[in-house]
Order: C-alpha cells, then sequence, then structure tokens
C-alpha cells in the first residue's frame, strides 16, 4: 500500500467515526519514519485502521510519528490511555500482532505482554 493510499484510507476513517482528539479514550500512534516504513509499519498501520473500523471503535485516535529511537523494534506501535495515563509501547508489530493489540489490550483492555517494549504512566518519559 502506498502513502497517498494511507493517507486517504486515514482521511475516509477519520471522517466516518467522527474523532477527534479530546474525545478519544486511546490514541494510537504508529511510528512512520524511513526505518518503520522499511520494516513494514505501512501494513501494520492499515490493519490498525480496518480493525478500528470493522469493530466500530468511534473512541480509538490513530496518529503517525517519526522516529522514535527505538530503530531495532520497529515497527513500533504506542497505545496511550487517554483516562489511565498510561503509554504502553509495543515493538515488532507486525500486522498479526497489530490486530492482537486491537483485540486484547484496546477492546479487553488486557496489554500483550509478548510484544511490549516499555510501560509507563503518561508524562514520566
Amino acid at each position: 500500500m502506498k502513502v497517498d493510499e494511507l493517507r486517504k484510507l486515514r482521511e475516509s476513517l477519520k471522517k466516518k467515526i467522527g474523532l477527534r482528539n479530546n474525545t478519544a479514550r486511546i490514541r494510537i500512534i504508529v511510528g512512520m519514519a524511513t526505518s518503520g516504513i522499511a520494516s513494514g509499519a505501512r501494513e501494520t498501520l492499515k490493519v490498525i485502521l480496518e480493525e478500528i473500523e470493522n469493530r466500530n471503535l468511534t473512541d480509538v485516535l490513530v496518529t503517525q510519528s517519526g522516529e522514535k529511537g527505538l530503530h531495532p523494534e520497529e515497527p513500533v506501535v504506542v497505545v496511550e490511555d487517554m483516562k489511565e495515563k498510561i503509554r504502553t509501547i509495543y515493538g515488532g508489530v507486525t500486522p498479526e500482532v497489530a490486530r492482537m493489540i486491537i483485540v486484547e489490550h484496546i477492546v479487553y483492555g488486557k496489554p500483550v505482554k509478548r510484544y511490549m517494549v516499555q510501560r509507563e504512566k503518561m508524562g514520566e518519559s
């Protein structure tokens, strides 16, 4: 999937589910720097967006970021629980792992420990 296709998909999903920063329960950040893209972050992002749409998760915001300083762990996905103020960083997030994160962590509230790189209170990094 090309960058333009990902942008179009993201924008259409954003409009469809009407997300806003201040109403999100969960924020998911996908590292889309060169190393992340080379490691498969585009497909990971695509799966995350599709799973959110398929499960009608209207309180989840997905954004992209640059380098996170975790090159060996790429693709990197950060899940921020805006209510609990907890940030969970996942590494090696393939499309299959992304599905697991959406189901186990986002839907059921149980972080996927096998792929967890770091977990911290937000504001303490």
